[in-house]
């Protein structure tokens, strides 16, 4: 299913999100570029695996160039450049592997993103042991959807989803937010999101955080430090990050309109699932 994780496969959720830490190691090794072909000059011939790995990316994100293919250092797979990203296609076409951080394993073929898939019931498990009465809730009289989002009140991407809040909950959708402090424990945002979450009224707090960084200082027994852990076990690398009922990642920022259609299409297709599986 081509899902909004699947659309960002190659890097549309990088530029959605801000970064959970900055990364001086960020890079990928093109050792064996050297030896690919540039899928932009040359065509790989017809039923040959670099043509069905070039394939496979295009059917997975068509609007994203394939700049390079060829011979991968791990057997059975050819390795493609992508937008500046390494990328391993098996050799029939079907798998692709986005190593790295949040690295993913998708098949083409299910247009399955199988690496969320398997997250996706160990996020439920982990958000299940934060109490309701932690999450910071924006929601509409009769929601139809509820999402998790874990945010940040330094965030740029997060403020201008909160900015957005009242179209969100004008769509049906319930935002509960968690607390992602992204520069780490102990940080100036640390104690920023520790005020909001210690303050008499969170949800002022938060929308005057995010307004304007500032906050009125305040500190008490709080579950900021767990949230961010939990946020880390869960796979997250930048903020926000945002989470479907059944743990399926969203995206970082989604506007309101496309959240909607997003989360209307994946319980359809979970509909269409438990009916086939009964």
């Amino acid at each position: 299913m081509k899902r909004i994780l699947l659309a960002a496969a190659f890097g549309a959720i990088s530029l959605s999100a801000c970064a959970k830490t900055p990364d001086p190691a960020a890079g990928a090794n093109t050792a064996a570029a050297a030896t690919a072909t540039t899928a932009a000059a040359v065509k790989p011939a017809p039923g040959t695996a670099d043509a069905r790995a070039v394939a496979a990316i295009a059917g997975l994100n068509p609007n994203v160039t394939v700049e390079t293919v060829g011979a991968a250092p791990l057997p059975g797979f050819r390795e493609a450049i992508v937008g500046g990203q390494v990328v391993y296609v098996s050799d029939d076409g079907r798998y692709i592997f986005l190593p790295g951080a949040g690295g993913a394993l998708f098949d083409s073929k299910a247009q399955k993103n199988l690496s969320e898939a398997a997250l996706a019931g160990m996020r439920i498990k982990l958000l299940a042991t934060i109490p309701q009465s932690e999450r910071i809730v924006f929601a509409p009289e009769n929601p139809v959807h509820t999402v998790t989002v874990f945010t940040d009140v330094e965030c740029g991407y997060c403020r201008k989803l909160h900015s957005e809040i009242a179209e969100y909950n004008a769509q049906g959708i319930a935002v509960e937010y968690l607390a992602f402090p992204r520069m780490g424990i102990g940080s100036e945002d640390f104690e920023k999101m520790v005020s909001v979450w210690c303050a008499d009224d969170r949800k002022a707090a938060l929308t005057r955080a995010k307004d304007s960084g500032k906050v009125t200082d305040k500190d008490c027994k709080n579950t900021v430090t767990m949230q961010y852990d939990i946020g880390q076990r869960v796979g997250l690398t930048g903020t926000p990050m945002i989470l479907a009922a059944d743990g399926t990642q969203l995206g970082g920022y989604v506007p309101p309109k496309a959240l909607r259609e997003a989360l209307d299409k994946l319980a359809a297709d979970d509909k269409v699932a438990a009916a086939d599986g009964a």
